[in-house]
């Protein structure tokens, strides 16, 4: 029965700020209630993360992605008034897409956007994706960007397929690097630095609950009140160990509210995921749910200004949680609960990572003293993979990218080549091979469009000049058959 699997997950629901109060069997998971093994998204089974970067003038800019190796369930939920997204539609209970590869959470605004096409290149590259017919593939990428534009100096400093490329590459099912990186390289809220940040809950049974968020408000994680995080107070455990409450002094006079000094183009996206089985309304509700962990953590929230975005993915398999079924409904509480808990733990602790760059200052620059015993913040700030976007690995990406073998056309060997094995496809970016077996390659450079490839070019040369030959062998014959005529 479905209830089985989830037995503990009711009690795991009522677990308090800084108490554990269900133990799981004796296994490699935590007690129930605890964070997973990282502390990050990448706990639930079925995740993985990769994220790239550059904070090299005048970039300030970069690309996560959140890997799914099993094409998964999601769904979303959008709330700011001014989104920057893509293939959300997808996403809809309505609509018949099976799932997800990958999504994004970038940087660059809209224009960012079109890092997922490196993505897609990269799942495409792999056979992953839904399967459009004659062996092709469709991957699905749906993305959500913050608006960071100009942050590093230049707003045509910003990332494109190439960066999202690199991201795949670089994705993991390990530890995820938290604070000015990835897609919150350029993020700031509240007239401080905002970034990367993620967390995670067992719930019991083998069953986790991860979030990633980038953080970018227009509103403030911090209370006015007495300059704490908002998100701090949902830590599990010691999550939070040794974060006290600035000093007066530190905190006065109070932070201004932050939608007054921003600009008006921000935004904050997450992903929250599960490994419990989802069916697709599900996973849309508990992307709804999520964005309650938002508002705990930041206010204010959802502004006209925001493209706050949740997507939720569920990589579990078996029988799939339905919100119509009476059964399903504490077990779905449970998750969608913690998906909102999970989420405001993940904003603060995005906070406390990031550090300070250029003129704009981190939480723990400006109120040192809430931070100064806090050792885990160097773990969180550099464990993980998130390798900077170099000219170099730019441009190992770009020849990536530049060669897509088009196939010959059907019959072209005209029955002579049937039987033989095929050639195996070659590695992107060898173009030799790739002329050799396919005949044609569209290779995107200087002439800046599609170009013929050298054996191609030989064959069509060969063929005028016998042309040529043929045509004057003609002309010599009607030649001497009008002189027989008219002698």
């Amino acid at each position: 029965m479905k209830s089985s699997r989830f037995a503990a997950f009711a009690a795991a629901a009522l677990v308090c700020p800084g108490l554990v109060l269900v133990a799981s069997p004796a296994s490699a998971n935590p007690a129930a209630g605890a964070p997973g093994a990282h502390n990050a998204i990448t706990d639930v089974p079925g995740i993985r993360v990769g994220q790239v970067q550059s904070d090299t003038a005048p970039y300030l800019t970069g690309t996560s992605v959140v890997y799914m190796p099993q094409m998964s369930v999601a769904s979303v939920d959008q709330r700011g008034g001014a989104p920057a997204t893509k293939e959300t539609d997808l996403l809809s209970p309505l609509n018949s897409n099976p799932g997800v590869n990958a999504i994004q959470l970038g940087g660059s605004s809209m224009y960012g956007l079109s890092a997922t096409n490196g993505i897609i290149r990269w799942l495409e590259d792999r056979r992953e994706g839904v399967g459009v017919g004659a062996g092709g593939v469709a991957p699905i990428v749906p993305a959500a960007d913050i608006f960071d534009l100009g942050r590093g100096g230049d707003p045509k400093a910003r990332t494109s397929a190439e960066w999202g490329y690199l991201a795949a590459q670089a994705t993991s099912d390990g530890p995820v690097r938290q604070g000015g990186v990835g897609g919150g390289t350029g993020a700031r809220g509240g007239g401080l630095r905002g970034g990367v940040g993620t967390a995670s809950v067992h719930l019991g049974d083998g069953i986790y609950v991860g979030a990633m968020v980038i953080v970018n408000p227009a509103g403030s994680p911090v209370d006015p009140a007495d300059c704490t995080l908002y998100g701090v107070k949902y830590g599990i455990g010691n999550e939070f160990a040794g974060y006290k409450a600035p000093k007066k002094k530190e905190c006065n006079p109070p932070t201004p509210p932050a939608a007054a000094a921003e600009q008006p183009a921000n935004t904050t996206i997450a992903v929250v995921a599960t490994n419990a089985p989802l069916e697709k309304a599900a996973a849309q509700r508990m992307s709804g749910n999520a964005h309650d962990g938002m508002a705990r953590a930041i206010s204010p929230i959802h502004t006209l200004g925001d493209g706050d975005t949740v997507f939720a993915v569920s990589t579990g398999k078996g029988e799939a949680l339905q919100i119509n079924d009476p059964a399903d409904t504490r077990q779905l509480n449970a998750i969608f609960n913690a998906g909102a808990s999970t989420l405001a733990r993940a904003i603060a602790k995005a906070v406390l990572s990031s550090e300070s760059i250029g003129n704009t200052t981190s939480y723990c620059d400006r109120y040192p003293s809430a931070c100064k015993d806090m050792k885990q913040l160097k773990q969180w700030r550099t464990q993980g993979n998130a390798p900077d976007v170099t000219p170099e690995t730019f441009a190992q990406a770009s020849q990536a990218l530049a060669q897509t073998p088009v196939p010959a056309p059907a019959g072209a060997d005209n029955g002579k080549d049937k039987g033989k094995p095929k050639p195996k496809a070659a590695p992107a970016g060898n173009t030799t091979q790739q002329e050799s077996q396919n005949g044609m390659v569209l290779a995107s450079g200087n002439t800046g469009g599609p170009t013929l490839s050298t054996g191609v070019t030989t064959g069509l040369l060969a063929a005028g000049i016998l042309g040529v030959g043929l045509l004057g062998m003609y002309l010599r014959g009607r030649r001497r058959a009008t002189t027989g005529r008219l002698s």
